[in-house]
Protein backbone atom coordinates (compact mmCIF):
# COMPACT_ATOMS: atom_id res chain seq x y z
CA UNK A 1 0.00 0.00 0.00
CA UNK A 2 2.81 2.32 1.00
CA UNK A 3 4.12 1.70 -2.84
CA UNK A 4 1.08 2.45 -3.99
CA UNK A 5 0.78 5.67 -2.12
CA UNK A 6 3.98 7.30 -3.07
CA UNK A 7 3.65 6.44 -6.62
CA UNK A 8 0.17 7.89 -7.13
CA UNK A 9 1.96 11.36 -5.29
CA UNK A 10 4.43 11.27 -7.92
CA UNK A 11 2.01 11.45 -10.46
CA UNK A 12 0.13 14.40 -8.78
CA UNK A 13 3.14 16.19 -8.51
CA UNK A 14 3.20 18.62 -11.52
CA UNK A 15 6.07 18.06 -13.73
CA UNK A 16 7.70 21.24 -13.51
CA UNK A 17 10.87 20.47 -14.76
CA UNK A 18 9.84 18.98 -18.66
CA UNK A 19 9.95 21.99 -21.09
CA UNK A 20 6.32 23.22 -21.45
CA UNK A 21 6.67 25.33 -24.59
CA UNK A 22 4.65 24.44 -27.45
CA UNK A 23 6.10 21.55 -29.22
CA UNK A 24 7.05 21.99 -33.09
CA UNK A 25 5.88 20.11 -35.64
CA UNK A 26 8.19 17.20 -36.50
CA UNK A 27 9.73 17.02 -39.79
CA UNK A 28 9.63 13.83 -41.80
CA UNK A 29 12.57 12.49 -42.82
CA UNK A 30 13.92 9.10 -44.27
CA UNK A 31 17.57 7.76 -44.55
CA UNK A 32 19.35 7.70 -47.42
CA UNK A 33 18.60 4.58 -49.80
CA UNK A 34 15.61 4.16 -47.80
CA UNK A 35 17.51 2.68 -45.00
CA UNK A 36 15.57 1.49 -41.83
CA UNK A 37 19.27 2.18 -39.41
CA UNK A 38 22.31 3.93 -39.65
CA UNK A 39 25.35 2.23 -38.58
CA UNK A 40 28.73 3.99 -37.57
CA UNK A 41 31.87 1.82 -37.43
CA UNK A 42 34.53 3.59 -35.08
CA UNK A 43 37.85 2.48 -33.90
CA UNK A 44 39.85 4.27 -30.51
CA UNK A 45 43.68 4.71 -30.02
CA UNK A 46 45.24 4.81 -33.82
CA UNK A 47 46.91 1.08 -32.70
CA UNK A 48 48.83 -0.31 -35.54
CA UNK A 49 46.79 -3.41 -36.01
CA UNK A 50 43.59 -0.80 -37.72
CA UNK A 51 46.29 -0.07 -40.23
CA UNK A 52 47.60 -3.60 -40.68
CA UNK A 53 44.35 -5.46 -40.65
CA UNK A 54 41.59 -3.35 -40.18
CA UNK A 55 41.90 -0.55 -43.51
CA UNK A 56 42.51 -3.16 -45.93
CA UNK A 57 39.23 -4.95 -44.65
CA UNK A 58 37.47 -1.62 -44.78
CA UNK A 59 38.79 -0.58 -48.37
CA UNK A 60 38.35 -3.63 -49.87
CA UNK A 61 34.77 -3.06 -49.45
CA UNK A 62 34.95 0.70 -49.92
CA UNK A 63 33.72 1.41 -46.39
CA UNK A 64 34.88 4.74 -44.41
CA UNK A 65 35.37 4.53 -40.81
CA UNK A 66 35.76 6.94 -37.85
CA UNK A 67 39.44 6.88 -36.33
CA UNK A 68 38.77 8.12 -32.99
CA UNK A 69 43.46 9.35 -32.83
CA UNK A 70 45.88 10.23 -30.35
CA UNK A 71 49.36 12.16 -31.49
CA UNK A 72 51.78 9.47 -30.00
CA UNK A 73 50.31 5.71 -31.89
CA UNK A 74 49.90 8.22 -35.12
CA UNK A 75 53.46 9.77 -35.15
CA UNK A 76 54.86 5.84 -35.26
CA UNK A 77 52.91 5.21 -38.59
CA UNK A 78 52.54 8.41 -39.73
CA UNK A 79 52.82 8.18 -43.26
CA UNK A 80 50.31 5.36 -43.33
CA UNK A 81 47.91 7.39 -41.18
CA UNK A 82 48.32 10.23 -43.63
CA UNK A 83 46.95 7.79 -46.43
CA UNK A 84 44.11 6.92 -44.19
CA UNK A 85 42.81 10.48 -44.01
CA UNK A 86 43.53 10.98 -47.50
CA UNK A 87 41.59 7.89 -48.16
CA UNK A 88 38.33 9.90 -46.72
CA UNK A 89 38.65 8.02 -43.25
CA UNK A 90 36.96 10.26 -40.44
CA UNK A 91 40.00 11.53 -38.54
CA UNK A 92 38.62 12.23 -34.60
CA UNK A 93 40.33 13.09 -31.67
CA UNK A 94 41.01 10.64 -29.15
CA UNK A 95 43.06 13.14 -26.99
CA UNK A 96 46.82 13.56 -26.12
CA UNK A 97 47.05 11.85 -22.64
CA UNK A 98 44.49 8.75 -23.18
CA UNK A 99 43.16 10.23 -19.53
CA UNK A 100 40.87 8.38 -17.79
CA UNK A 101 39.17 7.26 -13.54
CA UNK A 102 42.50 7.03 -11.67
CA UNK A 103 40.80 3.92 -10.72
CA UNK A 104 42.70 1.86 -13.62
CA UNK A 105 45.58 0.23 -12.43
CA UNK A 106 48.12 1.51 -14.88
CA UNK A 107 47.34 5.35 -14.32
CA UNK A 108 47.27 4.72 -10.80
CA UNK A 109 51.61 3.33 -11.63
CA UNK A 110 51.62 6.96 -13.14
CA UNK A 111 49.88 9.01 -10.47
CA UNK A 112 47.09 10.19 -13.24
CA UNK A 113 43.78 10.00 -13.28
CA UNK A 114 40.35 12.71 -14.40
CA UNK A 115 39.75 12.72 -10.53
CA UNK A 116 43.47 15.13 -10.49
CA UNK A 117 42.98 17.54 -13.41
CA UNK A 118 40.46 20.46 -14.71
CA UNK A 119 38.62 21.51 -17.37
CA UNK A 120 41.66 23.96 -18.57
CA UNK A 121 44.16 21.03 -18.16
CA UNK A 122 41.74 18.97 -20.56
CA UNK A 123 41.24 21.93 -22.85
CA UNK A 124 44.54 22.10 -23.32
CA UNK A 125 45.32 18.49 -23.91
CA UNK A 126 42.35 18.21 -26.40
CA UNK A 127 43.94 21.46 -28.32
CA UNK A 128 47.40 19.91 -28.70
CA UNK A 129 45.37 16.80 -29.91
CA UNK A 130 43.72 19.35 -32.52
CA UNK A 131 46.42 20.87 -33.88
CA UNK A 132 48.59 18.01 -34.29
CA UNK A 133 46.28 16.03 -36.00
CA UNK A 134 45.36 19.34 -38.49
CA UNK A 135 48.95 19.95 -39.40
CA UNK A 136 49.99 16.02 -40.02
CA UNK A 137 47.35 14.63 -40.87
CA UNK A 138 45.57 17.85 -42.98
CA UNK A 139 42.04 17.50 -41.31
CA UNK A 140 40.46 19.62 -38.50
CA UNK A 141 38.34 16.84 -36.35
CA UNK A 142 35.10 17.36 -35.75
CA UNK A 143 34.14 14.32 -33.63
CA UNK A 144 35.77 13.32 -30.33
CA UNK A 145 36.12 9.92 -28.26
CA UNK A 146 36.03 10.26 -24.41
CA UNK A 147 38.99 8.10 -23.04
CA UNK A 148 37.41 4.98 -21.31
CA UNK A 149 34.09 6.68 -21.97
CA UNK A 150 34.50 9.12 -18.81
CA UNK A 151 33.16 12.55 -19.44
CA UNK A 152 34.05 14.20 -15.73
CA UNK A 153 37.06 15.78 -14.07
CA UNK A 154 37.65 16.33 -10.22
CA UNK A 155 36.28 14.65 -7.47
CA UNK A 156 33.48 14.77 -5.11
CA UNK A 157 31.63 18.45 -4.51
CA UNK A 158 34.14 19.36 -7.21
CA UNK A 159 33.32 17.28 -9.88
CA UNK A 160 32.42 18.57 -13.49
CA UNK A 161 31.07 17.37 -17.03
CA UNK A 162 33.72 17.84 -19.72
CA UNK A 163 30.16 17.10 -22.02
CA UNK A 164 30.06 20.81 -22.52
CA UNK A 165 33.52 21.25 -23.43
CA UNK A 166 33.42 19.02 -25.92
CA UNK A 167 30.10 20.61 -27.35
CA UNK A 168 31.88 24.03 -27.88
CA UNK A 169 34.70 21.99 -29.77
CA UNK A 170 33.43 19.71 -32.09
CA UNK A 171 30.38 18.39 -33.59
CA UNK A 172 29.53 14.85 -31.94
CA UNK A 173 31.31 13.36 -28.79
CA UNK A 174 31.02 9.68 -28.83
CA UNK A 175 31.66 7.23 -25.14
CA UNK A 176 31.62 3.83 -24.55
CA UNK A 177 30.44 0.49 -23.28
CA UNK A 178 26.65 1.84 -23.36
CA UNK A 179 23.34 -0.05 -23.61
CA UNK A 180 21.26 1.31 -26.03
CA UNK A 181 21.62 2.89 -29.87
CA UNK A 182 21.33 6.80 -31.12
CA UNK A 183 17.51 7.86 -30.98
CA UNK A 184 17.97 9.88 -33.99
CA UNK A 185 15.13 12.29 -33.04
CA UNK A 186 16.34 12.70 -29.39
CA UNK A 187 20.25 12.00 -29.00
CA UNK A 188 22.58 14.88 -27.61
CA UNK A 189 25.29 14.93 -29.98
CA UNK A 190 28.18 15.22 -27.33
CA UNK A 191 27.05 12.18 -25.72
CA UNK A 192 26.71 9.59 -28.87
CA UNK A 193 26.10 6.01 -27.42
CA UNK A 194 28.94 3.71 -28.18
CA UNK A 195 28.44 0.32 -28.82
CA UNK A 196 30.67 -2.25 -27.60
CA UNK A 197 32.25 -4.96 -30.56
CA UNK A 198 35.63 -5.78 -29.48
CA UNK A 199 35.91 -9.55 -28.07
CA UNK A 200 32.65 -10.48 -30.53
CA UNK A 201 31.70 -13.13 -33.24
CA UNK A 202 29.68 -11.71 -35.90
CA UNK A 203 26.24 -13.48 -34.78
CA UNK A 204 27.07 -11.85 -31.51
CA UNK A 205 27.08 -8.42 -33.15
CA UNK A 206 24.04 -9.46 -35.20
CA UNK A 207 22.51 -10.33 -32.16
CA UNK A 208 23.13 -6.49 -31.22
CA UNK A 209 22.22 -4.87 -33.94
CA UNK A 210 18.68 -6.67 -34.01
CA UNK A 211 18.24 -5.51 -30.54
CA UNK A 212 19.01 -2.24 -30.76
CA UNK A 213 16.93 -1.48 -34.30
CA UNK A 214 14.12 0.62 -32.66
CA UNK A 215 12.70 3.06 -35.13
CA UNK A 216 15.51 5.45 -36.72
CA UNK A 217 17.94 4.58 -34.42
CA UNK A 218 22.12 4.45 -35.27
CA UNK A 219 23.96 2.07 -33.84
CA UNK A 220 27.61 3.58 -33.03
CA UNK A 221 30.23 -0.07 -33.01
CA UNK A 222 33.26 0.76 -31.04
CA UNK A 223 36.28 -1.43 -31.19
CA UNK A 224 39.85 -1.20 -30.72
CA UNK A 225 42.36 -3.56 -31.66
CA UNK A 226 41.60 -5.97 -34.92
CA UNK A 227 43.08 -9.33 -35.90
CA UNK A 228 41.93 -12.48 -33.57
CA UNK A 229 39.28 -12.35 -31.28
CA UNK A 230 40.01 -10.97 -27.78
CA UNK A 231 39.02 -8.96 -24.65
CA UNK A 232 39.64 -5.30 -27.00
CA UNK A 233 39.89 -6.81 -30.40
CA UNK A 234 37.72 -7.60 -32.97
CA UNK A 235 38.04 -10.70 -35.09
CA UNK A 236 39.17 -9.92 -38.59
CA UNK A 237 36.77 -12.25 -39.99
CA UNK A 238 34.34 -10.86 -37.87
CA UNK A 239 34.91 -7.36 -39.25
CA UNK A 240 34.64 -8.39 -42.85
CA UNK A 241 30.86 -10.40 -42.22
CA UNK A 242 29.82 -7.70 -39.94
CA UNK A 243 30.67 -4.73 -43.12
CA UNK A 244 29.35 -7.32 -45.89
CA UNK A 245 26.03 -7.44 -43.63
CA UNK A 246 25.53 -3.68 -43.40
CA UNK A 247 25.88 -3.02 -46.92
CA UNK A 248 23.45 -5.51 -48.48
CA UNK A 249 20.61 -2.84 -49.33
CA UNK A 250 18.43 -5.72 -48.12
CA UNK A 251 19.07 -5.83 -44.59
CA UNK A 252 18.49 -1.62 -44.71
CA UNK A 253 21.22 -0.23 -42.92
CA UNK A 254 22.71 3.07 -44.21
CA UNK A 255 26.93 2.73 -42.95
CA UNK A 256 28.68 5.82 -42.91
CA UNK A 257 31.35 7.21 -40.71
CA UNK A 258 29.68 9.30 -37.28
CA UNK A 259 30.36 13.08 -38.54
CA UNK A 260 28.87 12.57 -41.72
CA UNK A 261 25.61 10.38 -40.14
CA UNK A 262 25.42 13.33 -37.46
CA UNK A 263 25.67 16.19 -40.02
CA UNK A 264 22.44 14.13 -41.69
CA UNK A 265 20.51 14.25 -38.74
CA UNK A 266 21.37 17.89 -37.92
CA UNK A 267 20.17 18.67 -41.28
CA UNK A 268 17.01 17.21 -41.17
CA UNK A 269 15.67 15.85 -37.79
CA UNK A 270 13.34 18.45 -35.76
CA UNK A 271 15.59 19.36 -32.25
CA UNK A 272 13.77 18.04 -29.18
CA UNK A 273 12.58 20.04 -26.90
Amino acid sequence: MAISSCANNVEAEPKTHLKQDTPSVSRVWQYPHGARNAVSITFDDARASQLDIGVPVLDKHNVKATFYVMPGPVAQRLAQWQAVALNGHEIGNHTASHLCTGNFQWLRQQNQGLEQVDLQWLRDDITKTNNYIENNLGVTPRSFAYPCGNTFVGRGIEVKSYVPLIADMFSTGRTWLDETANDANYTDFSQLTGIRIDGMTFAQIKVTLDALRFSNSWIILAGHEVGEKGIYTIDAEALNALIKYLKDPANGYWLDTVDNIATFLKNNRTEPN
